[in-house]
């Protein structure tokens, strides 16, 4: 399908990440499940009405996101068109209930995401199963795939990532300058309640004052994310969580897509060909923002993300398994 172009009246990399949150759209019709982690902790996850037989869409949202972001409703809502099947487990903390334990989750978190996927490829072993990251749950996803190599073939059948920090030091340390401390703010305001609300009632190995008194990202992943998460401090966590040195291991067909002009990953952040495995198909589309990519006469719409995605979904299982086509419909404005 066409690449992706920034509509002429949406200039900018800020205007182009922060409009499309106000594009929200219907919420699908979500159906709640919990699920007791490995750890005796929970998760809650977001499905949509099951329908039997149909492709499976697993999607990891981004930093404090959740079934109800942007991107989330809007590949939801496509997926619903589509006649498949769609769901979005919460990282620990992000569905609005705190956890149990101490820990949350973090950047790097590809442990959750391996028994998350493994338990759904248990329950729907005979149907098509796809997984999609956006933003810290791609980089989490993607470390995973780099992680299982060839492994990954036995849960899921291709994957794609959005917008993601491939190298948290370059990411981080750009969400601490400029206009960007903007979205860093707006970060700090959820992470540090519910850090503090948690060190409260269950304790950790973080000084709350320290953890009041961080400013930047990189301030509260030093003294919060990780040491909770068993990293010595920021440096060292965005060191060791980056999806950017496990890019070349990837197997599974891997949709990436990260705009040239994304505050959140600037270029240098960007993998190189030779840091790539052939698995992995990379769109740089030149506008977007981070996580916008909205389309369309005034004010627009989310499409062209969803619709990118099941192409890419239904090319690589066009070649591997059997999946029901899309029924034909007209465009839904959103």
């Amino acid at each position: 399908m066409p690449s992706y172009r920034a509509p002429g009246w949406l200039p900018g990399a800020h205007l182009q990440t922060i409009f499309p949150l106000t594009r929200k759209g219907r919420l699908p019709a979500y159906r709640r499940e919990r699920w007791d982690t490995p750890d005796k902790d929970f998760i809650d996850l977001d499905w949509l009405q099951r329908r039997p037989g149909a492709p499976l869409v697993v999607l990891f949202h981004g930093l404090e996101g959740s079934s109800q972001s942007h991107y989330a409703r809007a590949l939801m809502r496509e997926l619903e068109r589509a006649g498949w099947n769609g769901v979005v487990p919460h990282f620990r903390g992000c569905s609005g209930e705190p956890n149990l334990l101490a820990r949350a989750y973090h950047s790097g978190d590809s442990d959750e995401i391996d028994w998350i996927l493994r338990r759904i490829a248990a329950r729907h072993p005979d149907v098509p199963r796809f997984a999609a990251g956006v933003s810290l749950g791609g980089n989490a996803l993607l470390k995973w795939l780099g992680e299982q190599g060839d492994g990954a073939a036995s849960v899921i059948h291709a994957a794609a990532a959005i917008c993601p920090p491939l190298d948290l030091n370059v990411s981080g340390h750009a969400l601490g300058a400029g206009f960007n401390r903007v979205y860093t703010r707006n970060f700090l305001n959820t992470l540090k309640a519910k850090a503090l609300a948690k060190l409260a009632s269950v304790g950790g190995p973080c000084a709350p004052q320290a953890v009041q008194d961080a400013s930047t990202l990189y301030e509260f992943d030093t003294v919060y994310t990780g040491p909770l998460h068993g990293f010595r401090d920021a440096d060292d966590y965005w060191s060791r969580a980056s999806s950017k040195p496990w890019l070349r291991h990837i197997t599974v067909p891997t949709l990436l897509i990260n705009a040239r002009n994304d505050p959140f990953v600037p270029p240098p952040a960007l993998p190189s060909a030779s840091e790539l495995s052939a698995a992995i198909q990379f769109e740089t589309p030149h506008g977007g923002g981070h996580v916008g990519f909205l389309s369309g006469a005034w004010p627009g719409h989310l499409q062209w993300l969803p619709a990118r995605l099941l192409a890419h979904f239904r090319a690589i299982s066009a070649s591997t398994v059997t999946c029901p086509r899309e029924p034909a419909a007209a465009d839904e404005t959103i």
